[in-house]
């Protein structure tokens, strides 16, 4: 039995026979200091208090003191893997990017795949929506495409993202999960709809990371060498096959093995079955973006394939794991904000705002030179810029080139040719509200033409097992956007909510019965 181990079961053993018949090399101190003994503290005595001199302790217990870094607000719990990203379709007529410039290039990878809404410790295996973050290492820096695995959102206002979080975490005073706050939120903001349908189809449990697409989700805008914009949405699909799990093998092995989904990622690349993605991208003119039925850049929303069809352009492998989980995946840092030149972003509300929210969280979590850290570090270019100094500054801190532009002593230059793309704006700055836009055609399309009568079923039974956690007006107003939607989607819901609550209240019946007979006896007595 023990012979036929998995991969990841397996690590400490297979690492020990990597290293063949190498001396044990010398236990050292963070100095690099040999050290002699690592058992036992230096004492006054055999019984005698430690000593402060005692530095082989000091260095291993202020080390361990600091090991844990703050988790990401949301995506707290993940995997990561490497590997390459090739061409196979030119698109150079769309995008300049280097990562693009002929077929058969070949640009380094590096992906993580998470969980939003749980912390570290949380079980893989739960409903809710999976990121999907890309870092291509390529010739001009990285670029950072930072995904799910829907390709679409809760909310199109970056402002709300505070509060959408904070609903979907825990209670502030009970520290619990809490219905209420979900429900209330979703239902009081209807743009939710399409992503909440999404969430509660069978599609909200993906079997792993390896059955499920990913997406950019955001409208970008690629740019060609003569300079000419189009606006673009990014998708990878999965070659494996979409693969889902049922409620029921979600439970248990979020029970099981809660880290269903690492431990799969894992194994299959240790075992040679490299997970891969066909990347494609969808183009939009700027022509037909004025035109368009609705903002195009309401992440909300999806561009119908029909119309701007899925267009070929390379594949994702993924043929490495993590040599060390803190330092490759946990110190990963994706940043939206980062694109190389002939790829920009849009006017997509939510995208401009994680233009500025991503890199502050990262100064925030691993310090304001976490880009020199390897798995960040834009190895394919050299960096040259007039940033200096700050905690953990793991380079030569740019030697003693100038630190400040313009100057006279052979500095970085900019380069024209790397500009952004012009665009005109002639429009009264406000806060406008969009929470009117239309929020039901594009959901009514998903519960009547995209699923089959099964998934409708299963999506309602899903979603109302999961609102009759949430008090009685929240239910209302929920099935209310529902049947905004489609009658039968909210009927169906109602329907399920009615005998989930008559339920409820048989139960509280009988407790409460119970409850005053005892106090009936007790009075008696």
């Amino acid at each position: 039995m023990a012979e036929n181990r998995e991969k990841a079961t397996d690590q400490m053993k297979l690492w020990k026979e990597s290293r063949g018949s190498q001396k044990a090399e010398t236990l050292t101190t963070g100095a690099g200091v040999p050290v002699g003994d690592k058992l036992n503290l230096q004492t006054a005595g055999p019984r005698g208090p430690l000593l402060v001199q005692d530095v082989v302790f000091t260095d291993e217990m202020a080390h361990f003191d600091r090991e844990r870094i703050p988790e990401r607000v949301v995506h707290a719990k993940g995997a990561g893997a490497f590997g390459y990203f090739e061409v196979t379709h030119d698109i150079t007529k769309f995008s300049k990017a280097k990562v693009f410039e002929h077929v058969g290039k070949r640009t380094p990878i590096a992906v993580r795949f998470s969980t939003v809404a749980g912390e570290s410790g949380s079980a893989d295996t739960v409903r809710d929506p999976r990121g999907f973050a890309v870092k291509f290492y390529t010739d001009e820096g990285n670029w950072d495409l930072t995904g799910n695995n829907t390709p679409i959102f809760f909310i199109r206002d970056a402002m709300l993202f505070p509060s959408f979080i904070h609903s979907q975490k825990r209670n502030p005073q009970t520290h619990l999960k809490d219905p209420d706050m979900v429900w209330d939120f979703w239902s009081l903001r209807p743009e939710s709809l399409h992503q909440v349908s999404f969430l509660f189809s069978d599609r909200g449990i993906p079997d792993g990371h390896r059955h499920m697409n990913g997406y950019g989700s955001h409208t970008f805008k690629l740019v060609n060498a003569d300079g000419q914009p189009v606006y673009c949405k990014f998708h990878y699909k999965t070659d494996q096959g979409i693969k889902n799990l049922t409620v029921e093998e979600a439970d248990r092995l979020a029970t099981t093995d809660p880290d269903y989904s690492i431990r799969d990622l894992f194994n299959a690349i240790a075992n040679g079955n490299f997970p891969s993605w066909t990347f494609y991208i969808q183009v939009m003119t700027f022509e037909q973006a004025e035109k368009f039925p609705f903002n195009p850049f309401d992440v909300t929303k999806v561009w119908s394939h029909k119309e701007y069809p899925l267009i070929p352009v390379g594949k994702l492998l993924l043929n490495r794991n993590p040599l060390n989980y803190f330092a490759e995946v946990e110190q990963l840092a994706f940043d939206p904000s980062n694109m190389p030149p002939g790829i920009e972003p849009s006017p997509d509300k939510m995208l401009q705002g994680r233009l500025f929210s991503y890199p502050d969280t990262h100064r925030h979590r691993l310090g304001a030179n976490y880009l020199q850290l390897p798995v960040n570090c834009p190895y394919r270019t050299r960096v040259a810029n007039y940033q200096r100094d700050g905690p953990m500054c793991l380079s030569d801190n740019q030697g003693g080139a100038p630190n400040y532009y313009p100057n006279s002593f052979s500095c970085p230059e900019t380069q024209p040719a790397c500009l952004e793309s012009k665009f005109k704006v002639s429009a009264d700055v406000a806060r406008y509200n969009s929470a009117d836009d239309d929020n039901v055609t594009q959901v009514r399309t998903f519960f009547t033409q995209v699923l089959n009568e099964e998934e409708r079923q299963r999506l309602c039974q899903n979603m109302a097992g999961h609102l009759k956690g949430a008090q009685l007006f929240i239910q209302k107003r929920m099935v209310k956007n529902l049947m905004a939607v489609h009658p039968d989607y909210g009927n169906r819901v109602q329907a399920l909510l009615d005998k989930y609550n008559a339920e409820a209240d048989k139960n509280a019946i009988r407790v409460y019965s119970r409850g005053g007979a005892s106090s009936i006896t007790a009075s008696k007595i």
